[in-house]
């Protein structure tokens, strides 16, 4: 893909999705930011030079709504994500983190899939530390401030290959990248590790770095891959457990039918 593309990216108003965008737009492409708060969002547009959807994908409700305000998109950027301090259930009774960063993603994937050509997953090589139970990880029974995001970022990843395969006779293609440790406001927490991070912060390099090895996938050709940075490696084993990503496959995928 080497014209001008359609691209959306979540969380498009502040650290990583908006140096993305930003270098999205500076590549060429029409670009559209999703952002929760309005203000934020518009100021960040504005900026940038692109458009806006407002739109929070904390719940099943809201990420349907979202999905129907999505204009027509080739390349859709799974940017946002959250990092939680606090134990904290969504309306529908997960994990806020999971929900967002997991299967908010999961089900915008699919409920966009058919105007999709590309997914580009922004990832956390922090993956390799998530340990995945099914019947505890969702409703944050497992929660724990550090290791949570950790097991969120696993199972998003543990879709890749899924989504892959999926899509592999209709022209739909999906990658995730590690962008790199980044000085970005997803770092800082509360308690102890948030204290910690704030302090360190200012030793990481700034979110910018992550612009080019993102846009750089907009127009890759190739699915199912794993970057670090801009080198692909091949992921771990434990995010190529397939029983473990159907069974997340299917718990996703039953939103689709209760939500």
């Amino acid at each position: 893909m080497s014209e001008r593309l359609r691209v959306v990216v979540t969380g498009g108003n502040r650290g990583v999705g908006r140096e993305v965008a930003a270098e999205a737009v500076r590549r060429g492409h029409r670009v559209t930011i999703v952002a929760r708060r309005p203000d934020a969002g518009a100021a960040a547009a504005a900026e940038i030079g692109a458009d806006l959807v407002v739109g929070d994908l904390s719940s099943v409700r809201t990420v349907r709504a979202l999905a129907g305000e999505i204009p027509e998109t080739d390349v859709l950027v799974h940017n946002a994500a959250l990092w939680p301090g606090r134990l904290a259930l969504n309306e529908d009774g997960y994990e806020q983190a999971f929900f967002t960063n997991h299967l908010a993603p999961f089900l915008l994937n699919r409920l966009l899939e058919a105007r999709l050509r590309r997914v580009v997953q922004v990832s956390a090589a922090l993956y390799v530390r998530g340990r995945v139970d099914p019947g505890r990880t969702p409703t944050g029974r497992d929660f724990h401030n550090v290791r949570t995001y950790a097991d969120t970022k696993l199972a998003n990843l543990l879709m890749v290959p899924l989504f892959a395969e999926r899509w592999r006779d209709t022209g739909v293609t999906i990658d995730a990248v590690h962008p790199g440790v980044l000085r970005t406001d997803l770092t800082v927490g509360d308690g102890l590790f948030g204290r910690v991070m704030k302090a360190a912060k200012w030793t990481l390099k700034p979110a910018g770095k992550a612009a080019r090895p993102v846009a750089d996938l907009l127009t890759a050709d190739g699915t199912g891959r794993y970057f670090h940075v801009s080198k692909e490696r091949p992921l771990k084993r434990k995010a190529l457990d397939a029983t473990l990503a159907r069974t997340l496959w299917d718990d996703a995928a039953r939103l689709l039918k209760e939500g």
